[in-house]
């Protein structure tokens, strides 16, 4: 999955389905976060502050280890995309991101890979109000994983 905003380079495709197709990792993702990516290639300040505590945020709730989970560059192993209902999930913005916390939930790896980005106007991009109900969402979906790892609490999409 690449998202249609022109900020990630398709040249890493094939590097990220071999790691799948070789049977290394069944899920990758292309970090802008691992090289100094995101800031190198104009990521705004307030976004990459608000991906970095989005991202410790998860993984301590979430007890992983990424470098960042919102992405738009991801690839998955069939086998992953079974184990998983990702039609229980939102139909906005934080749909990627729960389908990460499915996949922990379901004892996945992920793999990450880095990933040089471009941000400039012609480039889409969330705009506040769609962000701010988006980290929401992530911190929602962090927090459902907790509690039903903790069996304090039942959420459809980890059923």
């Amino acid at each position: 999955m690449l998202h249609p905003d022109y900020q990630y380079t398709p040249k890493l495709i094939h590097s990220m389905s071999y790691v799948i197709a070789n049977e290394v990792y069944p899920v990758v993702l292309g970090s802008r976060i691992l090289g100094r990516g995101a800031l190198k290639g104009g990521m705004p300040l307030y976004k990459y502050i608000a991906n970095r505590w989005l991202t410790f945020f998860q993984n301590v709730l979430m007890r992983q280890k990424l470098s960042e989970y919102h992405t738009g560059y991801r690839a998955f192993s069939g086998e992953a995309l079974r184990a998983i209902d990702y039609h229980a999930n939102s139909e906005d913005f934080v749909f990627d991101n729960q389908m990460l916390a499915q996949l922990f939930f379901k004892g996945f790896e992920i793999a990450e890979m880095t990933c040089p980005t471009k941000y400039f106007d012609e480039a889409s991009s969330i705009n506040i109000r769609r962000s701010t109900k988006y980290g929401f969402g992530v911190l929602a979906t962090a927090c459902a994983y907790r509690l039903q790892k903790w069996r304090l609490a039942k959420f459809k999409i980890f059923a």
